[in-house]
C-alpha cells in the first residue's frame, strides 16, 4: 500500500479528506436509497418469471424481502469491520466492497427476475453494509485533539449530506420506474455508486489512514477495554432496534399504505414511493431545528442528556404508527384520505429519527476504543439489522395461505405501535435519567 498519512493533522479547522468522504456519502446514499425506493413496487408490479411473464409478489411477501434485504444490509457491516479494523484497513476495504455494490446495481438492471432480485440484492447488501461502519468510523479518523470540537458538527453535515443524496433519489427514481421501467431505475443508481467510488479514490491523498490492527485487532476486541462499551451500548442498541422495526417501513408498509391513498397534495400528484423523499427532506430541516434550536432550548428547563433524546424519540415513533393506524381505519372504511395526512406521520417519525439515530451515531463512535471504531459501528447497525429481521419475520408469519392476512387492515399498524410505545416506556423506567452518554 502507498505510504499513506498515518495520524491526523493537528489544525485548528475541518481536515482535508473530509469533502471527499462526505461527497461520496452523498452519492452512495442516493444510490442505495434510490434502488430501495422502488424495491417493493418493482417486486409487486414489475417482477417478471424466467419466461419473461409478469410474476409479481404479493403484498406481505414482498414486504417480508425488503426487510431481508435491510436486515442483511445491516448484518454486514460486522464483516466489514472485521476486514477494515483487522487486515485491509478502512480505505481498502471500501473501495473493495465499492466495486461489488457497482455489480449489484448491474444485476438488478439487467435482470428482471427472482434472480436478478436476489443477486443483486446480495451484492448491495454486503457492499453496502460492509462499507457503512467503515466509512463513518474513517470520518472521526481525519481528527485530531485540535479540531476534535468539530466533530459533532461535521457528523450532522454527514448526515446533512446522506439525507440530501436520499432526498433527490426517493424523487428521481420512483419517476424513472414509472416512465422508463426497472433498466433505468436501477441503473441510475447504479451510475451514482461508481461516481462515489470514483470521488472516494480521488480524496485517498487526503486521507488520514489509520492502518488495521492485524492480529492484535481480536485480542483488544475480547479485552475487558473493549467489552465494557460494547456491553454498555448493547442496552441501549436492543431498545433501538424497535425503533428500526417500526422506522424502515416507509420503504413497505407506508408505501403500499399511499397507493391506497389520494396522491394529490398542493395541486401536484405524488407517486407512492416518492413520498419517501419526505423524510430525507425533513432530517434537513428538523437536524439545525433541533441542534442549534430545540435542544439548547429544552437545555434550560432539564438536563437534555443522549438517553433522554432516545427515549423520547422512541415514543414520537410510536405516535407516527399509531397515526398510519388511523389513516388505514380510514382505508379500511372504504375512504380515500389525502397523502398529506401520512406526511404529518412522516414529520412526527422524522422528529423521532433526529432524537435516536444521530444521537447514537455519535455516541457509538465517541464510546470506541481507538482501534475498534469500525467495529462498534457496526455493533450499532446490528441494532438495525434486528429490527429488520424481526419485521421481516412478522410479514412472513402473518401470510395464510389462501393471501389473507392474520393482521390485516389497521391491526398491522396498531400491532408496530403498541410495540414501540412499550418499549418506549420501559426504556424510560430501566435508564438511568441523570446519567448522559459522554464521551470517555
Amino acid at each position: 500500500m502507498p505510504a499513506y498519512r498515518t495520524e491526523p493533522l493537528a489544525i485548528p479547522g475541518v481536515p482535508p479528506g473530509i469533502p471527499y468522504i462526505v461527497g461520496n456519502e452523498a452519492a452512495e446514499r442516493f444510490s442505495y436509497y434510490g434502488m430501495r425506493a422502488v424495491l417493493v413496487v418493482f417486486m409487486t408490479h414489475y417482477l417478471v418469471g424466467a419466461d419473461g411473464q409478469p410474476a409479481p409478489m404479493g403484498e406481505d411477501e414482498a414486504k417480508g424481502w425488503f426487510h431481508l434485504f435491510v436486515s442483511a444490509t445491516y448484518f454486514t457491516p460486522l464483516l466489514g469491520a472485521l476486514l477494515a479494523d483487522g487486515w485491509l484497513g478502512k480505505y481498502r476495504t471500501i473501495i473493495t466492497l465499492s466495486l461489488l455494490y457497482c455489480l449489484g446495481h448491474l444485476a438488478l438492471a439487467l435482470d428482471g427476475t427472482r434472480t436478478g432480485l436476489m443477486l443483486g440484492q446480495s451484492l448491495i447488501a454486503l457492499g453496502a453494509g460492509g462499507i457503512k461502519p467503515c466509512v463513518s468510523a474513517h470520518l472521526g479518523d481525519q481528527f485530531a485533539a485540535t479540531n476534535w470540537h468539530l466533530l459533532s458538527r461535521i457528523y450532522g453535515w454527514f448526515y446533512f449530506a446522506l439525507n440530501l443524496g436520499a432526498f433527490t433519489s426517493m424523487l428521481l427514481t420512483p419517476w424513472l420506474l414509472e416512465q422508463h421501467g426497472p433498466a433505468f431505475a436501477f441503473g441510475v443508481p447504479g451510475l451514482f455508486m461508481a461516481a462515489a467510488t470514483a470521488i472516494f479514490w480521488a480524496g485517498r491523498h487526503r486521507f488520514t489512514h489509520v492502518p488495521p490492527a492485524g492480529g492484535a485487532f481480536l485480542r483488544s476486541a475480547l479485552s475487558g477495554a473493549a467489552l465494557r462499551p460494547l456491553a454498555q451500548l448493547a442496552r441501549v442498541y436492543l431498545f433501538v432496534a424497535v425503533f428500526w422495526a417500526l422506522f424502515d417501513q416507509t420503504g413497505s408498509s407506508w408505501v403500499l399504505q399511499a397507493q391506497r391513498m389520494d396522491p394529490v397534495a398542493f395541486g401536484v400528484t405524488v407517486l407512492p414511493s416518492q413520498l419517501q423523499a419526505a423524510n430525507p427532506l425533513l432530517i434537513m430541516v428538523l437536524t439545525p431545528v433541533f441542534y442549534y434550536g430545540v435542544y439548547p432550548r429544552l437545555e434550560r428547563w432539564v438536563r437534555w442528556t443522549a438517553l433522554r433524546r432516545i427515549g423520547t424519540g422512541m415514543f414520537l415513533a410510536g405516535l407516527s404508527f399509531a397515526l398510519a393506524a388511523g389513516i388505514q381505519e380510514a382505508i379500511d372504511a372504504g375512504g380515500r384520505p389525502s397523502i398529506l395526512w401520512q406526511l404529518l406521520g412522516y414529520l412526527i417519525l422524522t422528529s423521532s429519527e433526529v432524537m435516536v439515530s444521530i444521537t447514537c451515531l455519535e455516541y457509538s463512535y465517541s464510546q470506541a476504543p481507538k482501534g475498534l471504531k469500525s467495529l462498534v459501528m457496526a455493533f450499532y447497525m446490528v441494532s438495525i439489522a434486528l429490527g429488520n429481521l424481526f419485521t421481516g419475520a412478522v410479514n412472513f408469519f402473518i401470510q395464510n395461505p389462501d393471501g389473507t392476512s392474520k393482521l390485516a387492515g389497521a391491526a398491522y399498524f396498531w400491532f408496530f405501535a403498541g410495540l414501540m410505545l412499550a418499549t418506549a416506556a420501559l426504556f424510560s423506567l430501566t435508564r438511568d435519567p441523570e446519567r448522559a452518554l459522554a464521551p470517555t
